[in-house]
């Protein structure tokens, strides 16, 4: 008997509907923040922005392209993390909801290093966009892995240094405890129903290497971090 968890599911979450706008997605990307929060899913990417710009001159401008910001809130913490460090940094956040975008403009606007742009990841608008960093948080399980792999081999020509991809891994015990988690604490039946699929949606580790090598890119680790995450780094 084939487990649910043996192959990525292909279900479709609610948020993958562009024109979800309003209080349902409001509350949806408050409480996706708390959930990171409290799971430290958000030290994944911030760890792998340090390795990635180890050793590099701090005097150089860094640009830092999110795909998949959501509202935001991940942008915020790279850009805590560059004052205190003294990284001069850019960031532009890329959603294809402009719903999305609006709240996440307004949720960060306290920082002027941040700029937005709704554009789809798949469209020739976003394909001219130049950076020296790519970040992904909780986004690359919405695509195929074909998808992700003609995505990362795109991705290759428009950043000068590399990826930071922080995702989840499908585990049973990841999708039960998140079943729990937001049966009794959250208030959006996006999240609810949400939460779990993205996990059915995810990773196990041969899945990602594979990818990688369809999208030929050689120089690049995989680690596992609580809860439940890979952190995918890839530099060129």
């Amino acid at each position: 008997m084939t487990s649910r968890y043996q192959y990525r599911s292909q279900e479709i979450e609610l948020m993958d509907d562009l024109s979800s706008s309003g209080a349902v997605i409001e509350q949806t990307l408050r409480e996706l923040n708390t959930i990171n929060k409290w799971l430290g899913g958000d030290h994944v990417t911030i760890d792998g922005l340090k390795k990635l710009l180890y050793g590099r001159n701090p005097d150089q401008p860094v640009h830092i392209l999110d795909i998949g910001c959501g509202g935001g809130d991940i942008l915020k913490k790279i850009c805590l993390w560059a004052r205190k460090n003294s990284v001069k940094i850019s960031l532009t956040g890329v959603d294809a909801n402009p719903n999305i975008i609006a709240y996440a403009q307004e949720n960060t606007r306290e920082f002027p290093e941040i700029s937005y742009r709704a554009v789809n990841i798949f469209s020739d608008e976003f394909r001219a966009i130049q950076c020296d960093v790519v970040t992904a948080t909780l986004f690359t399980h919405h695509f195929t892995s074909e998808e992700l792999a003609s995505l990362f081999r795109q991705l290759k020509d428009q950043a000068r240094i590399g990826m930071v991809i922080n995702d989840l891994h499908r585990h049973w015990f990841a999708y039960h405890s998140i079943k729990w988690l937001t049966h009794w604490f959250s208030r959006s039946e996006m999240v609810r129903n949400d939460a779990a699929v993205s996990v059915l949606r995810s990773f196990r580790k041969p899945e990602l290497a594979e990818i990688m090598e369809d999208s030929s890119i050689d120089k690049f680790q995989i680690k596992w971090f609580w809860a439940f995450r890979w952190q995918l780094l890839a530099s060129w």
